[in-house]
């Protein structure tokens, strides 16, 4: 495809020549003629210049350099949509496989496309363009909306309420039990009944292997275009916020409240009942013990602001020796 072509299609200002031939888009280290690439972070300016690709994404007010480049308000977006015009994912055959249990009181829309052994019980309804690959199950009173795409052994549990355009990766286990147990006067534990629901909303996209529980009662929610990771927990009757991003590995206990735009990065853990203000940011492994305000970036356990985490942390290494050095101040006290 000629880089001018190109350049419109993606709405970007073309500087250089657009009569090279692009035929992939790839990374910048990567990159050889024929390439497309891209520069979103800074730290990465400086490659640019000495790239073997044939031109360049880059911010409108990036310097200019010997290739071509393709220059956008939104460098990142402007490759997301890049790599689509030179790959397009397999698509789904129409159509039911004859393996398929559907129970004859389920409603699923046209287009679906239903892969072998998937399972869906009574009482279901699915909107339009729905794809199940292998062995999905959806039990019974489930409610789906159009253009929903379930990759292989996802499940999801009775009565559980999915919006439009949701998008589940292999293994994803939509309203499994909550983790509710009540102690006996003999020490043992009595199952409390989990008799909520899931409500995931329009456009969540939700990773491999993750687990979102139900409720004990009322629901757990994940609203509209909250995208999750792969292995992350969230715990019974939680909420997480529009456009909020949860990361491989964090876990929700019950009951977390997450607002809009929160980024919780890998491996962080949120204690129950708390709320996370709207736009919070907590970096990796951190631990949230109480709530957080909106805006606040945090690191760290118990998680602190994470300015004072970066100095805090820059001073561990030293302990051993600012140790010593105090018991020798204390020892010349003393004499």
């Amino acid at each position: 495809m000629k880089l001018t072509d190109i350049a419109a299609r993606l709405d970007c200002v073309l500087k250089g020549s657009g009569d090279a031939e692009i035929a992939a888009v790839a990374g910048i280290d990567e990159a050889k003629a024929g390439d497309l690439t891209f520069v979103s972070n800074p730290k990465y300016a400086a490659k640019a210049r000495t790239t073997q690709a044939s031109a360049v994404i880059v911010a409108h007010d990036f310097p200019e350099i010997e290739v071509a480049t393709l220059r956008s308000s939104n460098p990142y977006l402007t490759f997301a949509r890049a790599v689509e015009l030179f790959y397009q994912p397999l698509q789904a055959a129409p159509g039911i496989d004859a393996t398929a249990r559907i129970a004859p009181s389920a409603r699923i829309g046209e287009g679906a496309s239903i892969a072998p052994y998937v399972v869906v019980e009574g009482d279901v309804e699915i909107g339009k363009n729905c794809t199940l690959y292998p062995f999905v199950h959806i039990s019974r009173g489930v409610r789906i909306g159009d253009n929903f795409k379930a990759y292989a052994h996802v499940s999801v549990r009775e009565f559980c309420r999915i919006g439009q355009g949701v998008i589940l990766q292999d293994g994803v286990k939509i309203g499994t039990d909550g983790y509710g147990y009540a102690k006996k006067d003999d020490g043992s534990y009595y199952k409390i009944v989990q008799s909520g629901i899931v409500v995931v909303e329009d456009d969540v996209e939700i990773g491999a292997n993750a687990t979102i529980d139900r409720a004990t009662i009322g629901e757990t929610r994940i609203r509209r275009g909250a995208k999750i990771d792969n292995l992350v927990q969230i715990g019974h009757a939680s909420d997480v916020g529009e456009n909020s991003l949860l990361c491989a590995q964090v876990g929700l206990a019950g009951s977390s409240k997450i607002g809009k735009n929160v980024i919780l990065t890998g491996q962080v853990g949120v204690a129950g009942h708390l709320e996370i203000g709207d736009g919070v940011i907590a970096t990796a492994q951190t631990g949230i013990p109480s709530s957080v305000e909106a805006g606040k970036v945090i690191s760290g356990y118990p998680a602190i602001d994470n300015k004072t985490w970066l100095k805090s942390s820059a001073v561990f290494k030293r302990l051993p020796e600012l140790l010593k050095r105090i018991e020798a101040l204390e020892k010349k006290s003393s004499m």
